[in-house]
């Protein structure tokens, strides 16, 4: 099985680095920046909680990778991802709003800076041993900031109610208002109890992270 996750993981991050070129290069910040009136509502406010399906603090963007805003976005459009208000607003996006949106999360991120060590220290022998049998770093890298593609998330430092939502969605089959469809990450989710990913969540939350809420006014000139 993890061989088979392994090799996944690999077709999908060449593809990534394939596909993902042309929209990278159609990605403008300054439009995005007058394009994200409907993110800032929750985005825009430092500890904002979601209520549905349950509550916790909606994920900070601002320093995300925009390749992976811009992935997150299509799944919400495609029904992948199964959250009703998210699908909403990516239904309303073009390609392009999609990519200057994106273009402008990461850009203010790197404006507000944050950098962080590039490698983390020994994590608690219990955390050690969920990781191994996740074999998370193998994707979002050694400090969980650099994913070895910008596809795939940075999760160092998001805030752990939001990841262990998150990573709970991905073990829920066939909902229809909830859930996530990524066969790799539900194929690295399935064998954990949602006590250990809690342990995951709350570990990775608390480790040094380029990622912020950047407080937007909600009525702007």
């Amino acid at each position: 099985m993890k061989k088979l996750l392994s090799l996944l993981i690999s077709l999908v991050a060449i593809g990534g680095a394939v596909g993902g070129a042309s929209s990278a290069q159609a990605q403008d910040a300054k439009a995005g920046q007058k394009k994200v009136d409907m993110c800032i509502g929750c985005h825009g406010i430092p500890g904002y909680q979601a209520t549905f399906p349950e509550i916790y603090k909606v994920p900070m963007i601002s320093g995300q990778n925009a390749k992976y805003i811009v992935a997150a976005l299509t799944e919400y459009k495609k029904g992948e991802r199964k959250h009703p208000t998210m699908r909403a607003i990516a239904t309303s996006l073009t390609e392009q709003d999609m990519n200057d949106v994106a273009a402008f999360y990461e850009q203010q991120g790197k404006d507000a800076g944050g950098a962080v060590p590039g490698a983390i220290g020994t994590p608690p022998a219990a955390v050690a041993e969920l990781l191994k049998k996740g074999n998370c770093q193998s994707c979002h890298g050694d400090n969980f900031n650099k994913p070895i593609d910008p596809s795939y998330p940075k999760l160092a430092g998001q805030h752990p109610s939001y990841l262990f939502a998150a990573l709970k969605s991905y073990q829920i089959e066939k909902g229809s208002l909830v859930g996530r469809g990524n066969v790799i990450m539900a194929g690295m989710v399935k064998p954990f109890s949602h006590a250990e990913l809690k342990q995951l969540a709350d570990y990775i939350g608390s480790l040094p992270t380029e990622l912020k809420t950047v407080e937007q006014a909600h009525f702007r000139p």
